[in-house]
């Protein structure tokens, strides 16, 4: 066996793959790491003069729903007598493209995620490899408390939830079983997004700051201002992703998987209020409120706040002070050219 490792990225051609890749490439404790970057469309090789060997990043398109390329992703990883160290599954179909398309949701955000997870339980030796598994607060759905705690049981109101909490579900068992080292860590809703809106439900989060600061509309589905909705900016989902793949496994209980990523609890008024402070009071011009009976349902369904104590406090993750930060990281990107 080689003393070589190799981490594999899936859904690389979107946000959280890339941003992961780049924090790992700059980071002296992974330089010897091979990291592999997966995705359908192309996937985003970071670049920079702060990548350390950047030959190290390698990028294998292709879909990840056909077992014969997924079981080519596996070899390729474990190309050389390689150690596969950690899979990081962040592929899938989004909240308003799963609800929209049930048959599509299935194949990509169940079928192939467990196609994946068998190629990795099949081919590695125990305890496996260490399996990040991102998942979200759709797999909540109402009546929820005011504030959520890792004791409240999940109950999705949409496909998107259902699909996610499903493979949760199997995770912990393979998990349990030693086939491997499984995390399902939940994420809040990113903002700021750079780049196009998205398929989510959610998505007008990022678009209500990132489209006006461009000189572009974005619209609101929902016309409640108080509206809150929980949050987590980029970089930090990046480093809390990077201190789950470094945690001790014995920290969670072994059939129960899963982790709350922390973030704020932010209304839409305070949204409109840091795009005020940051783009000016015009471009609140440029936000248009108009209600989406579907999607206002979706988002009314998820959780509003989280309690982060156990996240932060026992389990050494970050979480953003406020809303200003949001939206002052994304302003300082588009400083920077990013």
């Amino acid at each position: 066996m080689s003393d070589h490792q190799s981490i594999l990225i899936t859904g690389a051609g979107g946000l959280v793959g890339p941003l992961l890749a780049t924090r790992l490439l700059r980071d002296p404790r992974y330089s010897s790491y091979t990291i592999y970057l997966t995705d359908l469309a192309p996937p985003i090789v970071p670049s920079g003069p702060d990548i350390i060997n950047p030959s190290r990043a390698i990028p294998l398109q292709g879909d990840i729903t056909s077992p014969s390329f997924v079981s080519s992703l596996i070899s390729e990883a474990q190309k050389d007598g390689a150690k596969l160290a950690a899979v990081f599954i962040f592929h899938g179909i989004m909240s308003a493209g799963s609800e929209a398309n049930f048959e599509l949701s299935l194949k990509v955000n169940v079928d192939s995620v467990r196609l994946l997870l068998d190629e990795i339980r099949l081919r590695t030796a125990p305890p496996g490899t260490r399996v990040i598994y991102s998942s979200s607060q759709a797999v909540y759905g109402q009546p929820l408390p005011a504030v959520v705690t890792d004791d409240v049981m999940p109950t999705p109101q949409s496909t998107y939830g259902a699909h996610k909490l499903m493979m949760e579900t199997y995770i912990n068992d393979l998990h349990r079983k030693g086939f491997i080292e499984g995390f399902v860590v939940r994420f809040p809703t990113i903002s700021v997004r750079p780049g196009k809106p998205t398929a989510a439900a959610s998505s007008f989060l990022s678009g209500i700051i990132r489209e006006p600061l461009a000189g572009k509309e974005c619209v609101v589905p929902i016309e409640d201002r108080s509206f809150k909705s929980y949050l987590s900016s980029p970089s930090t989902i990046a480093e809390n992703l990077v201190r789950v793949l470094e945690m001790d496994s014995d920290k969670l209980p072994e059939h129960r998987r899963s982790v709350n990523f922390p973030g704020i609890s932010v209304s839409v008024q305070e949204l409109l209020d840091a795009l005020e402070k940051y783009g000016g009071k015009e471009k609140l011009g440029l936000v248009r409120e108009v209600r989406d009976e579907g999607l206002e349902k979706v988002l009314r369904s998820w959780p509003m706040d989280f309690d982060t104590s156990r996240a932060v406090g026992e389990l050494g993750l970050m979480v953003d002070e406020r809303v200003e930060g949001l939206v002052g990281e994304y302003v300082e990107s588009l400083k920077r050219g990013e």
